[in-house]
């Protein structure tokens, strides 16, 4: 008998078998969506910022360090689901909450007129039109949100848009625990 015959049923079985493992982690509760950050535990990257809506202005990693807890978002035009998410950072900036929004490998222009348009939840908005400081802090895409502690320090990652149901299950947990601390 050929065992050449057996490689595709062995292929088979090892496929179906990666299939059931990662099946049994999601059943377990890990999230799928859930990108390891290196820079969990430790300071937003260093690196000289420029400001969207005024190029003079530069900030350096002291912005993170507000004494209090804070998301920074990272968004740009060209993203649908920044579109979707953009209303309820509205949302969540009229509650209080700082943001700091990072218009990631985006027209400085495009950007102004979608804050215009939309309005800026964002109480200071950095602009990365190379994508150098997004590559800093570990992004694959756009919306990428972080949680940051008052000290600068990042504490939890999240990719996809921030909604409700996002906000209320994963970030205000983090967000407020760190708000408690301060």
């Amino acid at each position: 008998m050929n065992k050449k015959l057996y490689i595709p049923l062995i292929l088979f079985l090892a496929l179906a078998l990666t299939f059931f493992v990662q099946l049994q982690r999601n059943a377990q509760g890990d999230d799928p969506k859930a990108l390891e950050s290196a820079l969990i535990g430790k300071s937003v990257p260093t690196k000289m910022l420029t400001d969207l809506f005024d190029q003079n202005k530069a900030y350096d990693n002291t912005l993170f360090q507000q004494g209090k807890p804070l998301l920074v978002n990272v968004w740009a035009t060209w993203c649908p689901t920044c579109y979707a998410e953009h209303q309820y950072l509205n949302q969540l900036a009229k509650q209080g909450v700082t943001i700091i929004g990072i218009d990631y490998k985006d027209k400085s222009d495009k950007a102004i007129k979608w804050l215009k348009d939309l309005g800026n939840p964002y109480q200071t908005v950095i602009k990365d039109e190379k994508g150098a400081f997004g590559l800093d802090l570990g992004v694959y895409g756009a919306p990428e949100t972080f949680i940051v502690d008052g000290q600068g320090v990042i504490h939890y990652r999240h990719t996809g848009d921030v909604n409700e149901s996002v906000w209320q299950e994963k970030l205000l947990p983090i967000y407020q625990t760190l708000a408690e601390k301060k």
